[in-house]
């Protein structure tokens, strides 16, 4: 699109009131996005059918808007855009009900993108959620798949984190401005999306991570995937309008059965319970898609049988599980000394047989 037209899209869009929907409307009415910002708020109202109240606000925050500036802020801020009349939009994207017009994005969206799948879950994920959230990652994006996630807390993150261990593809999608990064504490992380995949939005610069952005956030996670995978979820869970969403969008939606004790299961267990396919593997996602072209994987878990473990080692490792164990309750199950224990930790870690986590517990890999 040329810039005396995308600058209008890019006005338009930075108007709070002007969603997806009316977008469309004025573009179809007017014929462009530059014939609808010269006509007066009067013509505007009318064609869009609007209130006193909210005709007021959209006049006067288009009074507010410089177009020129808007282009000006996509070179500071090193950011992209796609509107949904460019090439390059993805088309998974393209058949949702009311899908962005614009698309702010970081990094690179390419072809192979619409084999992709998302993970979500809970913010407040149990290490148990992250593990699988973080595995099944890795699995899909080793299997060719581009990651769909939000890059928020716990099971986003594991899910971004999965995909890029194993130099995969990973997209994140913002429910803020592509100037801002949240959390915050996932700057690192973000900087690694954007090199090795994509950070999109279709929020306007300076807008903030608001609750009311994160459903229609939800909406573009879905809409780009060819299915959702839900991992932890409570309730009345995030995770949960994604999946509604994909549901909606004629998506395929998973489940990652939990903890019956655990109400982080009990949202993952309705979806179950409603048809959603249960998952214990990659693999139970992919023959569920039915056309995707996939690279076979190897999937073989590391076995202690290929090291010379001693007696003690021995041990120690068939204490640990994949339950998190503190060091304190290895060394009174093992029944040896306090600096032994240590010393077999690190050897059993050096041969990537366990892993030390937070909070000095241990698990086996």
């Amino acid at each position: 699109m040329k810039e005396q037209e995308l600058k209008y899209w890019l006005a338009w869009n930075r108007i709070s009131d002007i969603g997806p929907k009316r977008f469309h409307k004025l573009i179809e009415y007017f014929g462009s996005a530059e014939n609808a910002w010269s006509v007066k708020s009067e013509e505007i109202s009318r064609v869009l059918n609007l209130s006193n109240k909210i005709s007021s606000r959209i006049s006067e925050e288009k009074n507010n808007i410089t177009p020129e500036q808007e282009l000006d802020l996509l070179t500071k801020y090193k950011a992209n855009v796609l509107t949904i009349k460019d090439d390059l939009y993805p088309e998974n994207l393209k058949t949702i009900h009311d899908p962005p017009p614009v698309l702010y994005f970081k990094g690179n969206i390419i072809e192979k993108d619409k084999n992709s799948i998302s993970l979500v879950g809970s913010r407040k994920a149990t290490y148990y959620g992250k593990m699988v959230a973080e595995n099944l990652s890795k699995d899909l994006a080793l299997a060719g798949l581009t990651i769909i996630s939000g890059m928020a807390r716990g099971i986003d993150t594991a899910a971004h984190k999965g995909a890029l261990s194993v130099h995969g593809r990973t997209i994140a999608v913002f429910g803020c401005g592509i100037d801002l990064i949240y959390p915050p504490e996932n700057r690192r992380l973000a900087k690694e999306i954007e090199e090795s995949g994509a950070l999109i939005t279709e929020f306007s610069f300076f807008t903030l991570p608001e609750r009311q952005n994160f459903p229609r956030r939800n909406r573009i996670i879905s809409g780009l995937s060819l299915g959702t995978v839900v991992v932890e979820a409570g309730e009345k869970s995030g995770a949960l309008i994604t999946a509604d969403f994909a549901l909606e969008q004629g998506r395929e939606v998973f489940a990652v059965p939990g903890n019956i004790t655990s109400s982080l299961s009990n949202g993952t267990h309705n979806l179950i319970k409603q048809g959603a396919k249960l998952v214990n593997n990659y693999r139970d996602i992919l023959e569920e898609i039915p056309g995707i072209v996939t690279q076979e994987i190897n999937t073989k878990e590391i076995s202690a049988e290929k090291f010379s473990l001693s007696e003690e080692e021995q041990i120690i490792y068939k204490i640990i599980s994949n339950e998190p164990l503190q060091i304190d309750e290895i060394i009174e199950v093992s029944k040896l000394s306090a600096s032994k224990v240590s010393e077999i930790l690190l050897n059993l870690e050096l041969k990537d047989l366990i892993k030390e986590i937070e909070g000095k517990k241990f698990i086996k890999l």
